[in-house]
């Protein structure tokens, strides 16, 4: 099972240059950025990881300037998003990001797709919440068409864009694409329509969910089989062997919003599962 790391990272943490060259040296898969463009202080959308907010979620770096520095010094290490808000984003704009960094990174690059929690930060954005998630559906479609070989014009509920030359593409066609949230139909069927497989946070509940998974996937028409990441997991060694056990490929594992230190006495510990 593949090893990958994700982290808080901020003005106050280590680099992530420093970061991405350790993982590659210790043998790590991976690393996954978060991302919050801001945090409004007039905040009423109670965290879900429970109060009060870490700091970091106010201080993170740009995922996607973060990582273009981690893929500049490394060969191996694959590189993602845990997650990316693309409600929040223009999607063309997002398209030539993704498009980017994939293409220099020699296609490491996955999307890791979240629908977010914070109603302030979409409000400044001009996200209408109620329909973020078919927002989300969207823009995926739009941005699938400019990834697309030939030159592929889109008309969406929210947005369209013409046919056009867009360079460079994916690697491949288009990134990986992940989705994040909650168990549960609506989410599975969202999956099953437009990703390639499903990021749930901690990993809890799996064995009750997957079947779930399998059955909607099956349903859309799919003949192959949804990847499934466990995202942001404390690990144990009974956890990650129950993960092998579920026939999961990939995990990522939790690092602290922490100085260069305790970062890489995090990474020591988890050496224990490469």
């Amino acid at each position: 099972m593949r090893i990958a790391t994700t982290i808080f990272l901020t003005d106050e943490t280590i680099r992530p240059v420093r970061l991405a060259h350790e993982l590659e040296q210790r043998g790590f898969d991976g690393l996954y950025l978060p991302e919050h463009t801001h945090i409004p202080v007039s905040r009423d959308t109670p965290a879900p990881m429970g109060e009060p907010l870490p700091r970091a979620y106010g201080r993170t770096l740009d995922a996607f300037v973060a990582l273009g520095q981690a893929a500049a010094v490394t060969e191996r290490l694959r590189l993602g998003t845990g997650i990316t808000l693309v409600a929040q984003h223009d999607p063309i704009g997002l398209a030539k990001q993704i498009a980017t960094l994939d293409h220099l990174s020699g296609g490491r690059f996955t999307l890791g797709v979240g629908h977010g929690w914070n109603v302030e930060e979409a409000a400044d954005h001009g996200v209408e919440w109620a329909t973020r998630r078919a927002l989300v559906s969207d823009h995926l479609a739009l941005m699938r068409a400019l990834w697309a070989d030939e030159p592929t014009g889109y008309e969406g509920r929210f947005g369209s864009v013409r046919a056009s030359f867009a360079h460079p593409k994916p690697v491949g066609g288009a990134p990986r694409i992940l989705l994040g949230g909650a168990a549960g139909p609506g989410l599975f069927a969202q999956i099953a329509a437009g990703a390639d497989g499903w990021l749930p946070v901690g990993g809890r509940g799996l064995t009750e969910a997957l079947p779930a998974l399998r059955r909607a996937w099956a349903e859309a028409g799919r003949t192959d089989a949804p990847q499934v990441v466990p995202y942001a997991v404390r690990p144990t060694p009974g956890k990650l062997a129950h993960y092998q056990e579920l026939g999961l490929a990939e995990v990522v594992l939790q690092l602290p919003a922490a100085n260069e230190a305790e970062v890489l006495r995090t990474l020591d510990d988890y050496a224990q599962f490469l």
